[in-house]
C-alpha cells in the first residue's frame, strides 16, 4: 500500500488493482488530458508546475476533457488479483479545480473478457458519492460475499483522478487446481498473507510475497539496523492453504550492503488461530529450514535442506540479525486439494 490513510483504514487487506500486482486499465471513454494507465501506478502522484503537453497541463492521473454534453466519463479496470472488495480510495491528489465532484463504482466477475468491453453487465458496489479535491476519498463498498475481477470507475461529469486503490481479500478458485501440482503456498496471488512482523522500518512485510522479482530495494521487506546483538527479526506468513513445503526460495535481490547474514524458517499447523494470537508463547513452531547463510543480491533455493514434510498453515521466517529480503517463495502441495 502506498498511502498512509489507506494503510490505516484498510489495514490487513490486499491492494487488488495495483499495477505492481498486474492491475490494468482496459478502456475509457476519454483520457484527453492524462492517460488512464496512471490510475494504478505506485504512489499518490506528483505535480510538476511547468510541465505541459501538446494537449495542456501534464497531470499524474487520469483526466478527461471538459464535458459539453450530458453524461459522465468512465474507465474499466481489470484487477490484478480477483478478490472480495471491501474498500476503495479514489484519490484526487493535485486535482483541485479539475476534480470530479462525484464518483461511483461498478463491478463484475468474468472468467473470460468479451471482445466488446462495453457489453459487460455491471453491479453497483459504490453509489454516486461526493469527492473532495486534492484528497484521499475513502469508501467502504457494498460487499455481498461476491468476488470481482473487473471494475468500472464512473466520474460525474468529468475531471481528474490521480489514483484508484482497491482493498479487499484475495479470491482463489481451488476448483481450478490440478491435484499434485506444486504451487507457491505463500504467494499473494494465491491468497497468502504476511500477517505479522516485529519490524518493517524500511520496507513493508507484504512485499515479500508479491508477484515477480522485486523492482528495487524498496520493493522488499527491510528492518532497521539492530544495535543489540545477538538477535533476529521475524515475520509470520499465513499460507494460502495448509500444505507440505518441498522447496523454498529466499531472494535478496537488490539487497547488497544490507542483506541478512542468515535466515531460518519454522512452521506450525494452527489454521483457526487469530492473527493477534500468533505471538502466543504456547504456539509450537517446528523447524523447516535450519539457520542458513545468505548472500547479497541472490536467489537462494533450498530443497535438500528442508527438515520437515509436515502440513503447515503458518510459517515464520527469522533473519539474523536484521536486513532485507525481497521475496519469499514456499513451494509445495496443498493438503486436501
Amino acid at each position: 500500500m502506498d498511502n498512509n490513510l489507506g494503510t490505516a483504514a484498510f489495514a490487513g487487506l490486499v491492494e487488488l488493482a495495483a499495477e505492481k500486482v498486474g492491475g490494468k486499465t482496459l478502456l475509457t471513454n476519454d483520457d484527453f488530458f492524462a492517460e488512464k494507465e496512471n490510475l494504478l501506478k505506485a504512489g499518490r502522484g506528483v505535480f510538476i508546475p511547468d510541465k505541459y503537453t501538446e494537449r495542456g497541463k501534464w497531470m499524474d492521473g487520469w483526466e478527461s476533457r471538459r464535458k459539453r454534453v450530458p453524461g459522465h466519463d468512465w474507465c474499466i479496470i481489470r484487477l490484478g488479483i480477483p478478490g472480495f472488495i471491501k474498500g476503495v480510495d479514489i484519490d484526487t491528489n493535485h486535482f483541485l479545480g479539475n476534480h470530479p465532484p462525484y464518483a461511483s463504482l461498478d463491478a463484475c466477475f468474468l472468467e473470460k473478457e468479451p471482445e466488446n468491453l462495453e457489453t459487460i453487465e455491471w453491479q453497483e458496489i459504490l453509489a454516486k458519492s461526493p469527492l473532495n479535491p486534492g484528497s484521499q476519498n475513502l469508501f467502504a463498498v457494498i460487499n455481498e460475499g461476491k468476488p470481482w475481477t473487473h471494475l468500472r470507475l464512473n466520474i460525474y461529469p468529468d475531471g481528474g483522478v490521480a489514483r484508484l486503490r482497491v482493498y479487499g481479500d484475495v479470491y482463489k478458485n481451488w476448483e481450478h487446481y490440478t491435484s499434485g501440482e506444486m504451487i507457491d503456498l505463500a504467494a499473494l496471488v494465491n491468497g497468502g498473507r504476511v500477517v505479522l512482523c516485529n519490524d518493517m522500518f524500511f520496507g513493508s512485510k507484504d512485499n515479500m510475497i508479491g508477484p515477480g522479482r522485486a523492482l528495487n530495494m524498496g520493493d522488499g521487506w527491510e528492518t532497521k539496523r539492530k544495535r543489540i546483538l545477538p538477535g533476529f527479526d521475524w515475520a509470520i506468513v499465513k499460507l494460502a492453504t495448509p500444505g507440505k513445503i518441498s522447496q523454498i526460495l529466499v531472494d535478496t535481490n537488490h539487497f547488497k550492503g544490507n542483506f541478512p547474514d542468515s535466515c531460518s524458517i519454522e512452521g506450525s499447523y494452527i489454521p483457526h488461530v487469530e492473527d493477534s494470537q500468533l505471538t502466543d508463547p504456547s504456539i509450537e513452531w517446528q523447524e523447516i529450514l535450519p539457520q542458513t547463510k545468505l548472500a547479497a543480491d541472490k536467489e537462494h533455493l533450498f530443497s535438500d535442506e528442508i527438515t520437515s514434510q509436515e502440513v503447515f498453515s503458518h510459517v515464520r521466517i527469522k533473519i539474523y540479525p536484521d536486513g532485507g529480503i525481497s521475496r519469499l517463495r514456499l513451494f509445495g502441495l496443498p493438503a486436501n486439494k
